[in-house]
């Protein structure tokens, strides 16, 4: 199965940090990455196609456009990939190693997913997964929790789990998230540790208030991404394995 990253405009970057949001619990990945490549004012990069994806466009502003796109920011020297639909399960493997692949050829610096985790107790943490001793360091430097032991699933595991094979610097970053519903405070979480980390100048003061608008933005997208992936609810599961 074949997934295809397809760039409409040039790279024009040197060595960026590349952003991963996929969706997931309480679709943090998206709103998140979906918030950064709006207040950053990022200009699209391309798109990424594959037969395995469900045959849905979005549309934001009477535009049509790919589900799974590629933004970026010369400014600010980072890449930005999100999703606005669950990744299938047999796609889960072809797009991170598509995704991999594609970053080392355009020589990235590092990858860091965002992501949400299921909520247990108060919702004020965000944990963090490291590839390299480095960027586990960056963490702890960021006061970012680790985890020690659990598991992590979908596009960022196997990514992670690919990263650490190679010692290529990568990390996850997990909000804990409300699993049953769109969760800004989550994505908020998520992008300040993010900010934490790579010292990157962002409000996201905006992004509660703005949470009844992006909620308009995206509705429907967390029905429409369970019904494109039999077993979301097992991967949703398996995801809230961590320590």
């Amino acid at each position: 199965m074949e997934v295809g990253i397809v760039e409409t405009t040039p790279f024009e970057l040197k060595k960026p940090t590349l952003i991963e949001g996929l969706p997931g619990i309480g679709l943090v990945g998206t709103i998140a990455a979906t918030y950064l490549v709006d207040k950053l004012r990022m200009e699209p990069l391309g798109y990424i196609e594959s037969e395995a994806f469900p045959p849905i466009a979005a549309i934001h502003n009477n535009v049509p456009f790919h589900p799974a796109r590629v933004y970026k920011s010369k400014k600010h020297n980072i890449v930005v990939v999100l999703s606005e639909f669950i990744i299938p399960m047999n796609a889960v493997y072809p797009l991170s190693r598509a995704i991999l692949k594609w970053a080392l050829s355009k020589k990235v610096s590092r990858i860091i997913s965002l992501g949400g985790i299921a909520l247990r107790g108060q919702q004020d943490d965000v944990f963090g997964i490291a590839s390299t001793p480095e960027m586990l360091a960056l963490m702890n430097k960021a006061g970012v929790k680790t985890i020690r032991e659990g598991a992590t699933t979908g596009v960022n595991g196997i990514m992670l789990a690919d990263c650490a094979s190679m010692k290529f610097p990568a990390l996850s970053l997990l909000a804990e998230a409300k699993s049953e519903q769109m969760d800004p405070r989550g994505a908020a979480m998520v992008l300040e540790s993010l900010k934490k980390v790579t010292g990157l100048d962002l409000d996201t003061t905006e992004l509660l208030h703005e949470s009844s608008s992006l909620e308009l933005k995206m509705t429907n997208i967390l029905d429409k991404a369970k019904a494109s992936s039999k077993q979301y609810r097992r991967t949703e599961e398996i995801g809230s394995m961590y320590e």
